[in-house]
């Protein structure tokens, strides 16, 4: 979305240091609706143009306690989040 910007800021963070993973927040814990994997996908590969891709990996924005102060991501939801994100790491990273 509009809010997400560029990757750039990344380029402080990972210096050239190829022992770091940076771990990119891209499904959102707020929300029950599954996000696009080649969506997703293309965010990723847009962080590559900062960091390699074997320093990158992929995650959810945050831990999924926000549901606790009313967003309606039902327990359910919270385990497709987590399956989409081991779906698109296994197309994203061959090792994964």
């Amino acid at each position: 979305n509009q809010r997400s910007g560029s990757f750039e800021p990344l380029t402080k963070l990972w210096h050239g240091d190829t022992n770091k993973r940076i771990v990119l927040g891209l499904i959102t814990s707020k929300f029950p609706e599954l996000e696009d994997e080649d969506a997703v996908i293309k965010r990723i590969n847009a962080a590559t143009e900062y960091v390699p891709l074997t320093n990158l990996a992929l995650s959810t924005q945050c831990g999924f306690a926000s549901t606790e102060e009313g967003n309606k991501v039902t327990e359910d939801d919270q385990w497709a989040k987590l399956a989409l994100v081991q779906k698109i790491a296994k197309r994203v990273w061959a090792d994964a």
